[in-house]
């Protein structure tokens, strides 16, 4: 199969997600909440392990390590910034009916989202495993990402169906960097976005993933979600031995 109908697959596949708030129409928020959960700690897992396993040490093999850590740094501290912009913009007059952040996160998430394209189009660029293997990454944490920025959303007044469109068309963004990044990166550009794409990754899994398992306090819950964490790590290092085997 040609590596853009790979990609292409790929965008598409993590465009479906903005879709995800229309099954919390169907589903009790008690029951969302336990499916989020667990998938949040397997990603978190999964999301460590690809970074360092994976694309940190293919960056190293391929730039060297100077220019790995520079990168993996880079790519932690835009990540940062992403988060920033993210954050909520509260509106101080009482008479608001849709506060700016319901509108600011879905900008911070369309930004966010051109560069997981971008990330994804290198990767299969790269190696076709190791597009597939940083998609269903992607996809992992994409999820519980889109499900809170649309609750987020309905939390700061907007409509629901309106919610639903715009964490849509925010995702679907993921395409625009798809498509700039297989016709217009360098192959040198390209080897640089393995490290950054790990910086990226290891902050998601330290700054938001984690925190959120740390605030579960049934110890029964905790065992649960760190053994699934483990089970994420686990998962990946796996692949890694295959691919050497």
């Amino acid at each position: 199969m040609d590596v853009l109908v790979w990609i292409v697959s790929a965008l598409i596949l993590v465009s479906l997600i903005g879709l995800a708030g229309v099954f919390s129409l169907f589903i009790k928020r008690k029951t969302l909440e336990k499916i989020v959960f667990p998938l949040v700690s397997f990603a978190a897992g999964s999301l460590v392990g690809s970074a360092l396993y994976h694309l940190f040490a293919e960056g190293l093999e391929r730039i060297g390590t100077l220019q790995a850590i520079n990168w993996f740094v880079i790519g932690f501290i835009v990540f940062f910034i992403l988060e920033r912009i993210l954050r909520w913009h509260h509106c101080h007059n009482l008479k608001c009916k849709v506060h700016p952040f319901s509108y600011l996160i879905f900008v911070g998430d369309a930004i966010h989202n051109i560069i997981d394209g971008l990330i994804i189009a290198s990767t299969f660029l790269v190696d076709i495993r190791l597009g597939i293997l940083t998609t269903f990454l992607i996809i992992a944490h994409e999820v519980p990402q889109e499900l809170g920025n649309f609750a987020t959303a309905l939390y700061g007044g907007m409509k629901r169906n309106k919610a639903i469109v715009f964490t849509f068309l925010s995702q679907t963004t993921c395409i625009i960097g798809g498509f700039f990044g297989y016709y217009f990166l360098s192959k040198e550009t390209i080897l640089h976005l393995l490290p950054f794409t790990a910086g990226g990754f290891i902050y998601i899994a330290t700054s938001d993933l984690i925190p959120k398992l740390h605030r579960e306090l049934n110890i029964k819950k905790s065992i649960i979600s760190f053994t699934l964490f483990l089970f994420g790590l686990a998962f990946v290092i796996g692949l890694k031995f295959l691919e050497v085997a």
